[in-house]
Order: C-alpha cells, then sequence, then structure tokens
C-alpha cells in the first residue's frame, strides 16, 4: 500500500512539474508605454530617439527621418542546450495624408548604425549589408522594389523588396489616413512563423493576421544580440507618422519544446517560404492544449488523492465486545448435539377386568 502511494505520488509530481514548464516559460524580456507624455514612467531611460524623431503631444513623432529603439537588447537564441525565443509586440500609431514611406517595425543586429541614415526606406540601410527584419507599413508605391500599391503591409527580410505582401485596402483601411490604427506582430518559436494584424483603435484583435510567413529568428542573428525598434523615412516629404503607445514582450522556451531549425539558406532565396502546414500548425496547438488538461487533471488528481489518503485511513475504532471473529470462526454454522431417550407410557387396566 505505502509504496503504491509512493508511486502515485511521484506520477503526480512529474505530471506537475511538465505542466509548469509549459505554462511557466521565462519571461524574457517586457515593456510597455502608453504613451509617451511627461506622466509616463520615464521612457526616455528605456527608449532611445534618433534622426527626427521627437516628442510630441504625448507621442513620438517622425517628421522626417527617424527611430525609435528600445535600449536593452533580445537574443532570440537563448542558454546552453538553446531556448527558442518567442515575441509579441502590440502598438498605436497614425500616418499623415503627405507622401512617405510610412513606418515600419523591425529587428536588426545590435552592431546595426542606429544613429545613420542614407535615406534608405523605411530608415533602413541603402549601403551596408546587414541582417534584419522589418514589418512594413508602407504608404509609397516603389516600383524600384516591386510595390504593389501606396497601401500596403509587407515583411522584408534582409532586402527592401518584401517576401509577402498584403493589400491593406482588403479589410477597408488606409494607413496614411491619420486615424490611429493598432497593429499586432507576432512571432512564436514553435511553429517558426510571424504573423500581423491591423485594426482601428479600439475594434478587438483579428482572429485571422493580414499577413503571415514562415521564419526562422534563431538561424537569423544565432547568439548575437538584437535590437527592436520602429522606423521611417518620409524623404523629402512632410508626412508625419506618430507613434502613440507601444508594448513588446517576449518568452523563452526550452530546446525540446521545439523540432529542429530549418536549413538558414531557406529563407534568404528569394520567393522560397518553408514548407509549414496548416494542419502542422493546428497539431501543436492541440498538442498543448492536451498538455496544459493533463496538467490540471495531475493537479486534480494530487489534490484528491492527497485527501483519500488522510481520511480514508482513518477508521472508527470498534468496541472489543463487538469485534469480528477470526476469519476461521467467521460465518461457520452451529453444531448441536442430538440425544435419543425413550418414553414409557403405562396403560391404566380397566376396574372391570
Amino acid at each position: 500500500m505505502a509504496s503504491n502511494l509512493v508511486s502515485r505520488y511521484f506520477m503526480a509530481f512529474l505530471l506537475l512539474n511538465l505542466y509548469s514548464k509549459v505554462v511557466g516559460a521565462d519571461l524574457n524580456l517586457s515593456f510597455s508605454f502608453e504613451n509617451f507624455g511627461k506622466d509616463s514612467e520615464e521612457f526616455e531611460s528605456q527608449i532611445a530617439l534618433y534622426g527626427d524623431a521627437r516628442v510630441a503631444n504625448d507621442s513620438i513623432r517622425i517628421s522626417g527621418s527617424g527611430r525609435v529603439i528600445y535600449k536593452k537588447p533580445v537574443k532570440f537564441v537563448e542558454g546552453n542546450p538553446r531556448n527558442m525565443v518567442s515575441f509579441s509586440m502590440n502598438f498605436v500609431f497614425s500616418m499623415s495624408s503627405e507622401n512617405g514611406d510610412g513606418l515600419a517595425f523591425i529587428i536588426v543586429p545590435a552592431s546595426f548604425p542606429v544613429d545613420v541614415f542614407d535615406g534608405g526606406s523605411m530608415g533602413l540601410l541603402r549601403e551596408r549589408k546587414m541582417r534584419f527584419l522589418a514589418v512594413e507599413f508602407d504608404t509609397f508605391k516603389d516600383e524600384k522594389y516591386g510595390d504593389a500599391n501606396g497601401n500596403h503591409v509587407g515583411i522584408d527580410i534582409d532586402s527592401l523588396v518584401s517576401v509577402k505582401v498584403s493589400n491593406v485596402s482588403s479589410i477597408n483601411l488606409v494607413l496614411n489616413s491619420a486615424e490611429k490604427l493598432q497593429a499586432w506582430i507576432d512571432y512564436e518559436a514553435n511553429s517558426k512563423r510571424i504573423e500581423a494584424r491591423l485594426s482601428k483603435l479600439g475594434v478587438v484583435r483579428p482572429v485571422e493576421p493580414l499577413l503571415s510567413y514562415p521564419i526562422d529568428l534563431s538561424q537569423m542573428w544565432g547568439k548575437e544580440d538584437a535590437l527592436v525598434g520602429l522606423s521611417s523615412s518620409s524623404g523629402n516629404s512632410s508626412q508625419k507618422c506618430n507613434v502613440h503607445s507601444w508594448s513588446f514582450r517576449s518568452r523563452n522556451f526550452p530546446h525540446w519544446m521545439h523540432s529542429e531549425p530549418v536549413d538558414p539558406e531557406s529563407f534568404v532565396k528569394k520567393g522560397s517560404e518553408l514548407n509549414v502546414h496548416k494542419r502542422s500548425y493546428c497539431t501543436l496547438r492541440i498538442l498543448a492544449a492536451l498538455i496544459f488538461g493533463t496538467g490540471c487533471g495531475a493537479l486534480g488528481a494530487f489534490i484528491a488523492l492527497f485527501v483519500w489518503t488522510i481520511f480514508a485511513n482513518r477508521r472508527p475504532v470498534v468496541p472489543e465486545e463487538y469485534a469480528v471473529k477470526p476469519k476461521e470462526y467467521a460465518l461457520q454454522p452451529k453444531e448441536f448435539e442430538y440425544k435419543k431417550f425413550n418414553v414409557a407410557v403405562d396403560k391404566t387396566m380397566d376396574d372391570g377386568k
């Protein structure tokens, strides 16, 4: 009985440990700025402004070429064994209707010269060959880069020619309408996929992404530090890009939760995409849900087993006179002794005989 209880406790402990690893992934980097006014929490100690980026009316405004960079770097591969890093980012922005390139969320290596501008689109460099990832909110149709129109969202990898583009007009929005828009950009290290969503401010986060693309960020910079930020370049125009709020959160997950990294050359070839199927993506989600459910079930079983151990073993004490007899005497038929005896009957004689 005792050994059985120990094995049950050990199994419950293992399941709880697995559950804690899944839901308790280490928080790597997190920040959130609801606004950039004087009442905000000293964002200047965490955010650096370059070029034409300035604080104006509780927002950061870029009226020419400028960048907003978070000072603390992030790693997309950490530890030994390797832990992959996922992130979620959202920001609220607005752009005026004047001509300009728009705004981009960028991830660049820590060696990137963030204070240098050479007229590149989105504030990205033209002359230097450096690895970068950008999600552009483009308001200018530049035929040199194959832009479809002046109202699109694109994903750029090491080049200003987007590897994937989506027309913002398809969701009835205009990027440079001066209206406040909210964007969500998410990267899942498990499925190695980046997704972008867009809506008007105040509208709930869309279920379906506007744009998605498979990429393995662990192969982009390896163990080198990277910087995250927002960048813009409106050239000689007077377009104004305003960032009203910005938040970012990254988490790292153990290596055993991921498949092997893809070929690092697979995403640098023009037009190539990883063969990541929607079915496998859904399967991973289902597996995560099963692990979560198993952890919750293990927790419930552990509590029930603990309560049962306490109360089930507290048996009542039976008085001695009502104690159960040993097994050999229990339920045995009672034996009775039978004796023979004779009955004598005296017959009375008639008096007349």
